[in-house]
């Protein structure tokens, strides 16, 4: 962790910190939570900011951060600094340093204290200034893990953490009152928001949200239970028409619901397929939550696609244009598709009890980390 480099701390977060936590809350070695420990203190320069909200970009040696060039006016992005929250909390919770739980702690004051446009989070925040940039909202790309977060905060803090379940709860609400929409078709999906007005894309990234929907309907209002996995059934049932509607059955990047079409990429550079694992992660999360065998059948469906045309002989590739008959590899095996992809799968085809539910969550990787439970007596300390 000594090179002259810089890195997004976001990335490294979620796969090097949640990874080095998971292979440690698995295999109990200790040298996965002592270079979990020591990767964390290397992220902690980021926080540097006048505002506490950190910087995107981070020199792990000289500990200098920065944002990306192309953000608004110099902005931290919503998910990238809104999806620290479980392992810095179980960083905490491992060397019993404060330090990191107080650091994401912080990034919610500041976010309750500003106003939100509509109760809508923008993508956009100024870690100098802590003002909003351009008010642009979504639950995919800049914004996504951020809401899944709030939820996986609550649940992880054995549902001690109302702080996180009210911000989930109240955003989940302005998301179904500006976002949400249902095409001609009958097709529900969620829309993009710029400010105030509504572009009719949905990203594959936003098709994580229907299994998110589902895993928080047993803690929204009562009256809203059935409601929350309706509706993650229904973005279940759009990302699985994204997948239908194409001549190789896998999904494309951005799919869009204007000018006569729904649920099918448009533009040339939305036609590509990653071997990304969102829409796979949601069917995950509806079998567990509802065994309706159809999630198993669209899982198959993929495993299909994806042996038939992703399968190479180093691997597997992404793919180029997914209406295209004949395949063109773009020659890459994107790491989430190990971590993220294939263990969804797995998952959906396991029995409940391989990790279950009540005892773990995923991160945003899919690393595994366990519920802090409320008698454990580090916790307390920790969520101070």
């Amino acid at each position: 962790f000594q090179q002259n480099a810089e890195i997004s701390v976001f990335e490294v977060n979620i796969r090097f910190v949640g990874g080095l936590l998971s292979a440690y809350y698995l295999s109990g070695e200790e040298v996965f939570r002592k270079k979990a420990v020591e990767l964390g203190e290397k992220l902690l320069p980021a926080f540097n900011t006048p505002t506490g909200i950190p910087w995107a970009l981070l020199n792990i040696k000289s500990g200098i951060g920065r944002n990306w060039p192309w953000a608004s006016g110099g902005s931290s992005i919503l998910a990238e600094f809104g999806t620290l929250h479980l392992e810095f909390v179980h960083l905490s919770h491992l060397s019993g340093n404060p330090v990191f739980a107080e650091k994401v702690m912080n990034i919610r004051k500041v976010l309750n204290r500003l106003d939100k446009p509509e109760g809508l989070y923008p993508n956009y925040l100024n870690p100098s200034s802590g003002q909003w940039g351009q008010h642009h909202v979504s639950i995919g790309g800049l914004g996504d893990s951020f809401y899944e977060y709030l939820l996986k905060a609550w649940l992880m803090s054995d549902k001690t953490d109302e702080d996180g379940k009210k911000m989930y709860y109240d955003a989940v609400q302005a998301i179904e009152t500006h976002l949400i929409r249902k095409s001609s078709g009958g097709l529900t999906y969620i829309a993009e928001w710029k400010g105030g007005l509504l572009e009719h894309k949905m990203g594959h990234l936003t098709c994580f949200a229907g299994g998110m929907f589902a895993l928080g309907a047993d803690g929204a209002p009562s009256d809203k239970t059935g409601h929350q996995i309706e509706l993650g059934a229904e973005i279940a049932r759009t990302c699985h028409e994204s997948y239908d509607r194409t001549r190789m059955k896998l999904g494309p990047e951005a799919f869009r619901f204007d000018g006569g079409v729904e649920a099918i990429a448009t533009r040339q550079n939305e036609k590509y397929y990653i071997l990304r694992p969102e829409v796979i992660e949601t069917y995950m999360y509806m079998w567990r939550l509802t065994h309706d065998p159809k999630y198993r059948q669209w899982g198959w469906e993929a495993v299909e696609a994806l042996e038939k045309h992703c399968r190479v002989d180093g691997g597997y590739s992404g793919i180029r244009d997914v209406y295209n008959n004949h395949e063109s590899h773009d020659d890459v095996q994107q790491s989430f598709f190990l971590s993220e992809t294939l263990k969804y799968l797995y998952l959906l085809f396991s029995e409940d009890d391989l990790l279950p539910f009540e005892h773990w969550v995923f991160n945003t990787e899919a690393h595994p980390l366990p519920v802090l439970r409320k008698d454990d007596g580090n916790k307390e300390e920790n969520q101070k």
